[in-house]
């Protein structure tokens, strides 16, 4: 979860799979799997209404509909990491916030116009869910207890004030909408960790968000088969062939550097650090390294439809340098939180924004293929310099 470059990968986890302070190992159990499909219906609509020449309005319509369903994922995935019940109600709660975040994936197409209110109503039923699996928490015994009005205002005050935006006639909806969610956040920020029933599980919370990561690299992979399919050309096939390999060599960072680096932090950290660091990297970092890669699945996807022309739109070469540029960027800002000196982060930070957006100034002059082409070799060349670094670490460790 972390920038790959200044960390050296982990070793395996320990045979119990548990960090310090952990007393078993957990991983993603059944529900939570099937839960995480509804978000990859979700994603493969967000990503659609970037496809062809997204201008600024389409990019902030995509951020603005793409946090909700992010925030609430994050706090759900909370909740499970330090709830372990799978009773019946748990589940029926788990399900029930699925199907409303299915009404509001659904409601996606046309979510800032006719079926906006059907997309309020879907996220107040989430909190309603959330208060749900919450409220026990109230009735533990001290330390862990939380105060009631916690989830009362957090949870069902929000709930309500959510269904009430769907009477809300737009535009103005849709600033009770960014009210809300900062007021949400304010109170998660302000809470500094207090409150917290007990400690976050490290193996688990990396998991789920390594999972999350994974739904949105598959469905950058879905949009290149689904567009070569539409463009049965050679181009089509070369552009297509080029976008894999950018997405492999993400996933080969990520989950070499990324995730490990992020496990031995967190699961070092003191028990409030813990849930400050999860929340920070987890729940608001996490939605602009997500966020940037469904940008790049819909760019690429237009690239490959597009491989005949003689350039690609502005729009589509900002929906996918753009977002490698914003995916370096979130990494950089992941790993300074985990405390990587400036300096460390700058040397691959500068050039892994600053190269994606100087193919974004070249758009006009340069072919579909070799604008992925030249994205490849940059996710490539970042891979390599991380396992380089990461082997001079090793070395230097043990001389």
């Amino acid at each position: 979860m972390s920038t790959p470059f200044p960390t050296v990968p982990t070793p395996p986890p320990s045979p119990s799979g548990a960090a310090e302070g952990e007393a078993e190992p957990r991983h993603a159990g059944w529900l939570e799997l099937f839960f995480d499909l509804v978000f990859v219906a979700f994603v493969a609509q967000l990503s659609h209404g970037l496809h062809g020449d997204p201008g600024w309005r389409e990019f902030g319509v995509f951020l603005g509909l793409y946090f909700p369903p992010w925030w609430m994922w994050a706090n759900l995935t909370v909740s499970a990491n330090l709830f372990q019940d799978d009773s019946a109600r748990r589940r029926l709660a788990m399900l029930a916030a699925m199907l409303c975040l299915a009404v509001m994936a659904a409601a996606v197409p046309e979510a800032d116009g006719d079926r906006g209110p059907a997309y309020a109503l879907g996220y107040a039923g989430t909190r309603l869910v959330l208060l749900a699996l919450w409220w026990p928490a109230t009735r533990f015994p001290a330390p862990g207890r939380v105060p009631r009005w916690r989830p009362l205002t957090y949870c069902l005050l929000s709930a309500l004030l959510w269904a009430g935006s769907a009477a809300v006639p737009a535009p103005w909806r849709y600033l009770v909408w960014a009210g809300l969610l900062l007021a949400e956040m304010a109170l998660v920020l302000t809470a500094r960790g207090r409150g917290i029933p007990g400690r976050v599980h490290t193996g688990h919370l990396v998991e789920r968000v390594g999972l999350f990561v994974i739904i949105v690299l598959g469905e950058s992979v879905l949009g290149l088969i689904t567009a070569t399919d539409h463009t049965w050309t050679a181009r089509a096939g070369v552009v297509a062939v080029l976008g894999f390999v950018l997405l492999a060599a993400l996933w080969w960072s990520y989950f070499d550097f990324a995730s490990t680096a992020a496990e031995r932090v967190i699961g070092a950290a003191g028990t409030r650090e813990a849930y400050l660091l999860a929340r920070d990297v987890g729940g608001f970092l996490h939605f602009f390294v997500t966020a940037a890669v469904i940008s790049m699945a819909a760019g690429l996807a237009t690239a490959v439809d597009e491989s005949g022309h003689d350039h690609l739109a502005r729009g589509t070469v900002w929906a996918l340098a753009g977002g490698l540029a914003a995916y370096h960027a979130a990494h950089a800002l992941i790993g300074l939180r985990f405390g990587r000196p400036l300096r460390e982060v700058a040397v691959w930070a500068v050039p892994g924004v600053a190269l994606p957006l100087l193919v974004v100034l070249l758009a006009d002059v340069l072919a579909p293929w070799l604008v992925v082409l030249l994205l490849a070799a940059e996710a490539i060349t970042h891979l390599l310099y991380a396992k380089g670094a990461a082997a001079r670490r090793a070395r230097a460790a043990t001389g």
